[in-house]
């Protein structure tokens, strides 16, 4: 007779911290994000320029982020194990990411708050990272008055794609509810953060 083992949730490392991304941190991110930049050169600009990232060089994007990060306020939240990065989460109020801000994604004119992508250093994925920081995020977005976090994950079960803006079953996990789809796999999900009137 076999017997079938649970397994159990990845756990974060022990020393794991979850700031906001100040100027004074950018050195770490770099160290993270590596000379190309994390997501093929992106440099998180993705949600706030679109396609455009990818006609201009990598040193364009980072430099464009990187003022982003200088001018504030901070455009997200980084992962430490120690002094070492090992993960980011942009974080922003939807209105913040012009790309992401558009009638295809907007359902609403609600003031929501936006985990639009992660990355997480190799070694460290499946090791709950990026469920540490949605629940950092959470907490955040409720301190600022938002009514809500919503989040843009993919549906794994419907595309096999590799995912920067997180998987939909890790959001449920985290209590977050489908509330419109952009295309099948492609969900917009939400966590309600204030009751609605």
């Amino acid at each position: 007779m076999t017997s079938i083992m649970k397994s159990e949730p990845p756990q974060p490392p022990t020393k794991l911290r979850i700031l906001p991304l100040t100027p004074n941190l950018w050195p770490a991110l770099e160290d993270l994000f590596g000379q190309r930049g994390a997501c093929n050169g992106c440099w998180c600009m993705y949600w706030r320029i679109g396609s455009a990232y990818r006609k201009q060089p990598h040193e364009n994007n980072k430099a464009e982020f990187q003022r982003v990060v200088a001018k504030g306020p901070p455009p997200g939240l980084i992962a430490l194990d120690g002094k070492l990065a090992v993960g980011w989460c942009q974080l922003t109020p939807r209105e913040a990411l012009s790309w992401l801000d558009r009638s295809w994604v907007r359902i609403d004119d609600r003031p929501v708050w936006s985990i639009s992508c992660f990355y997480v250093r190799i070694g460290y994925r499946r090791r709950g990272i990026t469920v540490a920081l949605i629940q950092a995020a959470e907490k955040i977005a409720k301190a600022a008055g938002a009514a809500a976090l919503e989040a843009y994950p993919l549906d794994r079960s419907l595309s096999p794609s590799a995912s920067s803006t997180g998987f939909v079953s890790t959001f449920k996990r985290a209590g977050f509810k489908v509330v419109t789809h952009r295309t099948p796999p492609r969900p917009i999900m939400r966590l309600e953060l204030k009751s609605r009137a």
